[in-house]
């Protein structure tokens, strides 16, 4: 416990969890994989497709905003909606692992 600071050992998430996420993403190259995986799916959207993404934590739902928003500056893409859907509580209490859950939504032009 030495090694995490010590607001960590306060909150709801135990302390090794993020080191493991980090392991995790890390070993399996996930942010890579979301990059790629996002430029293919838009390449393979037809005009008026759309394209939803769910994402489980910061990291890769700043690389989908970043994406979304960058295709919408390049006017390829509308964004359908400017917040993620996130989950309600009632939600949450059903299946307390969708409590990070954020989805995004955008429709090529």
């Amino acid at each position: 416990m030495q090694a995490v600071p010590s607001f960590y050992k306060r909150g709801r998430i135990h302390p090794a969890t993020r080191t493991f996420q980090a392991l995790r993403i890390t070993v399996n190259d996930e942010l890579n994989t979301l990059k790629k995986g996002l430029i293919n799916g838009f390449d393979r959207l037809k005009k008026g497709g759309r394209m939803a993404v769910i994402s489980f934590h910061s990291l890769e739902d700043r690389i989908v905003k970043n994406f979304n928003k960058e295709k919408a500056d390049l006017d390829e893409a509308n964004i359908i909606i400017k917040k993620p859907i996130m989950p309600t509580e009632i939600e949450i209490r059903k299946n307390p692992r969708s409590r990070s859950a954020k989805l995004r939504i955008l429709e090529k032009k």
